[in-house]
């Protein structure tokens, strides 16, 4: 087999199945605790089953792939035939993801460049796809690497959560920000910046946010050949009816994925999400 670059992002990247086989991409996935039993995202557990403990006030938490998860990985693609990795994932503002990475990739046959995206979800997903797309076209680890980078740099991702409650308590939102959000009694529109989840703007109905939510995502496109992402929990009817409106109003639209977010994220969510993620190419 010819030496090549290997993609392998992590489970949060939500990729559409057909687009990782069609590309080679590799997920290591993350681990949701549920109770006491720990199970792997998207082999093990569903976003679906997280919802419905959330709702029972279970405790749920999760935990990075471990060092050696990702030695694994790494030496399963050098034995592939890849003389290089380029290992993209979600914020290290959220996970160690990226760190045990950076420790595995230390001890790994070939050369491994760890990238912290700063992203999750689809906009971790379209960074691993325009790497992908460079080795593809016979760019180089360095050249993929620039090409997720700059992806990432462009991309931009808004959600809309039905309570802050469950941010604050996996401790991915500043106390202040979720009690603002309770005392007034408003539905927060939330957005990825700086690696981090931020506060963007304060909408008294959920019909109001969702519909500022298709605004901002208009604005952000603009008139640019952009990818979109439309992600959900438990909000499937929400999330389709966002993507039909997207599809009248982009002029020059690319791709368009709908999908329901997987266990990790929904932990830290909660039933009722919906998120959009838009990504000039």
């Amino acid at each position: 087999m010819s030496p090549h670059v290997a993609i392998i992002t992590d489970s949060t990247a939500y990729l559409p199945q057909q687009a990782m086989e069609r590309h080679r991409i590799t997920s290591v996935p993350l681990t949701v605790v549920l109770g006491d039993e720990a199970l792997e995202e998207g082999t093990e557990i569903s976003a679906r089953s997280v919802a419905a403990a959330l709702q029972k006030r279970k405790p749920v938490t999760t935990s990075r792939p471990s060092p050696a998860v990702f030695a694994a990985a790494y030496r399963a693609a050098a034995e592939a035939g890849a003389a290089g990795i380029v290992s993209l994932h979600l914020s290290s503002e959220f996970s160690g993801t990226y760190d045990a990475a950076v420790l595995a990739a230390r001890e790994a046959p070939v050369p491994v460049r760890v990238v912290d995206t700063g992203m999750v979800a689809m906009a971790l997903g379209f960074c691993a796809l325009a790497a992908a797309e460079t080795v593809d076209a016979g760019g180089s680890l360095d050249e993929a690497v620039a090409a997720a980078e700059k992806r990432a740099e462009g991309t931009a991702a808004y959600f809309y959560v039905d309570t802050l409650d469950y941010l604050r308590r996996g401790g991915r939102i500043g106390a202040a920000q979720a009690l603002l959000g309770s005392a007034l009694a408003v539905k927060p529109l939330l957005q990825l910046d700086g690696g981090r989840i931020e506060l963007m703007e304060k909408v008294r109905t959920a019909s109001k946010a969702i519909a500022r939510l298709e605004e901002i995502v208009v604005e952000r496109a603009g008139t640019s050949h952009v990818d979109v992402a439309v992600h959900h929990l438990a909000a499937a009817e929400r999330a389709d009816a966002l993507a039909d409106r997207l599809r009248g109003r982009l002029p020059d639209l690319a791709e368009l994925h709908v999908s329901e977010v997987g266990a990790v994220i929904g932990a830290h969510t909660g039933p009722g999400l919906l998120g959009a993620v838009v990504s000039p190419r």
